[in-house]
């Protein structure tokens, strides 16, 4: 199940006038008894909505105030999102009349045209509020509070990601948070531009269309809507016409094929850029070691296999991605534990829908062909993943008769598309310019009927290039800055990123320098904040070079951050 939970506006979605029909009632029943959840996402207050929808308890979590107020109905518990209004802010809206007017935890509402007085008052207390609209009613938030991290907050406390949850709205209001969620509906009495920025409109109006949207999750999944959410796909690369070369992740087997250094690691980290940037959870299992993603954690190494518990204990956290390293597990346990920990994870996306995607790097390592349980053990139910390896005849055919997509690399293509066909007694695809130049591989979308395309692979960054200019020349934030304050905290100098470091070092006085240098700081924002060990030991080196003046210290260590982190501007041509 793809779709774990659905997110419904209120006021003209669920209700009309108000009131929810019996039949949406009834809709809504169904829809928790197919083992989804519910998450209702209003402008309204809570007092107000619990006093005019007595079915609270069908919903898992309740956002209400725009998104500054998390109400649990099982257990009554109530969670402030946003700081309260301001009381000279309401005393002074009192004053000028602005009726009604209605005060909440977080939000001040009232209706139009009342919004210019609003604005007024804002600007003349020089606050920082913002205005958010719902049809005629007008909503003073906190600044950075919406619909969108409201439902964020509670997918969090219900432990699901937004690329499992599905949403309908009919208001301004509602584009934040309809945008958040994977698949979006408007219902046919929304507003033209909510219409045109969500994925499909229902028939029917209110209740009628939320009806619509729940009949289609518990029938297909929504599974019929893939095609539309072109603005998940994952992105493979071009082709020579300049069309992009999309791949949905629902349902998606891949094969990743080609000879030793043809371009399988490039174009499967490539891959995997793509799922961080849209925010999809992975797992890689990486029998070689040679997976190094900043962007997930990594379990094992030579010394120290990973366990399955390590594993799913990581990945049960929605904001964490996982490499399971298995060179210290020896080959010939290497299938078993990918099986258990596979039995593992499909429990974990029976109960979440994650991991999004499965990464298994050197697929004949853990299913090799000639390894007859998997034919029992590997359901033929089971999507999402991509397999990489040198010879597709290697990997055991229970596998390869699941895959749906080819991607194929390096010198001799038409061999893997042949090796693939013949492992589970199919025909080849045509191939008639099997030649690729450097940085093209051939997709080959099975379930399409059409030859394989050629298409040329959207570069990989890399693990270290990819962030070394966030490093060198970034904002990494008040939090994540170098602050030199000195033995006695008279200075607060931030160094955001590592040129600035190295500008303000030059300024500093010989005292605050060595401090700093003394202590390890530097050798610890090295390494803790920039990621750098061997940056981090070259300051460490540096500071156990006791007899070195600070002029001369200083050079060492500026020297060490240009040789890795020279900045764009400064490079030769």
């Amino acid at each position: 199940m793809r779709y774990l939970a659905l997110a419904c506006d209120y006021d003209g979605t669920l209700a009309h006038d108000g009131q929810v029909a019996d039949q949406t009632i009834s809709a809504l029943e169904r829809l928790r008894a197919s083992g989804r959840k519910l998450v209702l996402v209003t402008g309204r207050q809570l007092p107000d909505l619990l006093s005019v929808f007595p079915r609270m308890d069908l919903f898992e979590w309740v956002v209400a105030e725009n998104g500054c107020h998390l109400y649990r109905p099982s257990t009554q518990e109530k969670k402030p999102l946003g700081d309260p209004p301001p009381a000279k802010f309401i005393l002074e809206l009192q004053r000028r009349k602005v009726e009604p007017l209605t005060v909440g935890q977080s939000i001040v509402a009232t209706w139009t045209p009342h919004e210019t007085t609003v604005l007024e008052v804002i600007r003349q207390l020089g606050l920082e509020l913002q205005l958010i609209f719902n049809k005629g009613a007008v909503m003073v938030l906190p600044p950075g509070k919406n619909k969108a991290t409201g439902l964020a907050a509670a997918l969090n406390e219900m432990n699901l990601s937004p690329h499992n949850v599905a949403g309908i709205g009919d208001a301004e209001n509602d584009h934040a948070f309809l945008k958040f969620c994977e698949c979006s509906a408007a219902t046919a009495n929304a507003l033209p531009m909510v219409k045109e920025s969500v994925d499909f409109v229902t028939q029917g109006i209110d209740g009628a269309g939320v009806t619509e949207v729940i009949d289609e999750l518990i029938r297909t999944d929504l599974s019929e809507r893939e095609a539309m959410l072109w603005r998940h796909h994952i992105l493979l690369g071009t082709r020579a016409n300049g069309e992009e070369i999309r791949i949905g992740i629902t349902g998606l087997n891949l094969l990743l094929a080609g000879s030793s250094g043809g371009g399988k690691s490039t174009t499967a980290t490539s891959i995997v850029e793509r799922l961080v940037e849209q925010h999809y959870q992975f797992c890689v299992i990486d029998p070689e070691g040679d997976y190094v993603i900043e962007e997930a954690v990594t379990l094992g190494d030579h010394n120290h296999a990973p366990t399955v518990d390590e594993g799913v204990s990581v990945l049960s956290d929605p904001q964490n991605n996982a490499v399971l390293n298995l060179v210290g597990l020896p080959v010939n346990d290497r299938p078993e534990f990918f099986l258990t920990l596979l039995i593992r994870l499909q429990e974990l996306r029976a109960q979440t829908g994650r991991p999004h995607m499965i990464i298994v790097d050197e697929a004949h390592h853990v299913l090799p062909a000639s390894w007859e349980p998997a034919a029992m053990t590997i359901p033929k139910t089971l999507e999402r993943m991509i397999y990489i390896t040198v010879e597709p005849q290697s990997v055991t055919r229970s596998v390869l008769s699941t895959v749906n997509t080819v991607i194929a690399l390096g010198g001799e293509p038409k061999k893997i598309f042949t090796e693939l066909s013949d492992a589970v007694g199919e025909q080849p695809p045509p191939l008639q310019d099997a030649a690729l130049q450097k940085g093209e591989v051939f997709v080959w979308l099975k379930n399409k009927n059409e030859p394989p395309l050629k298409v040329k692979v959207i570069p990989s960054r890399g693990q270290r290039r990819r962030h070394k200019r966030k490093y060198a020349e970034g904002d990494l934030g008040p939090e994540r800055s170098f602050y030199f304050q000195g033995p006695e905290k008279k200075l607060n100098l931030r160094a955001q990123n590592l040129m600035l470091f190295m500008q303000l070092a030059d300024g500093v006085d010989d005292d605050t320098w060595t401090y700093h240098l003394r202590q390890g700081d530097y050798e610890h924002w090295f390494r803790e904040v920039v990621k750098d060990d061997t940056l981090a030991s070259e300051a460490a080196h540096v500071a156990g070079l006791t007899e070195v003046s600070a002029a001369e210290s200083r050079r060492l260590i500026k020297a060490a951050i240009n040789e890795r982190y020279t900045a764009p501007s400064q490079k030769q041509s």
